[in-house]
């Protein structure tokens, strides 16, 4: 059994999802390179666009800015986030997070577990 995994570039473009207001690119979860800990990939949001309200139930998740601007919610409160700046964002609290500036905003997300569980805010 192999020490180590290599999720080749190839491999992370066919593991990206776009939505309307950007898109999701994986790296590392369970069913992409056997990690039992963790999920990691990169979000990219449009330039005005946000992401719907959502909760990772099972989970933390950490963003780190890595270019452009946001306006985060977490619960009830905002947060301004800037190239950067890093969120901890803890399991079962909604939050989400809209594009502010000029450029499409870019970040990594690091997920506390392996099998990231998604559960959209009821309306």
């Amino acid at each position: 059994m192999s020490t180590y995994t290599v999720i080749s570039a190839a491999s992370t473009t066919a593991a990206t999802d776009h939505k309307d207001w950007g898109s999701l690119s994986w790296f590392a979860s369970r069913a992409l390179s056997g990690t039992a800990g963790l999920t990691v990939g990169r979000v990219r949001i449009k330039a005005g666009a946000n992401n719907p309200r959502h909760a990772h139930p099972n989970c933390e998740e950490v963003l780190y800015l890595l270019d452009g601007e946001l306006e985060h919610t977490v619960g009830n409160e905002m947060v301004r986030l800037r190239p950067g700046d890093a969120l901890v964002v803890k399991p079962n609290v909604f939050h989400n997070a809209r594009s502010i500036g000029a450029r499409d905003a870019d970040m990594l997300v690091i997920f506390s577990s392996g099998d990231r569980a998604f559960v959209a805010e009821p309306i």
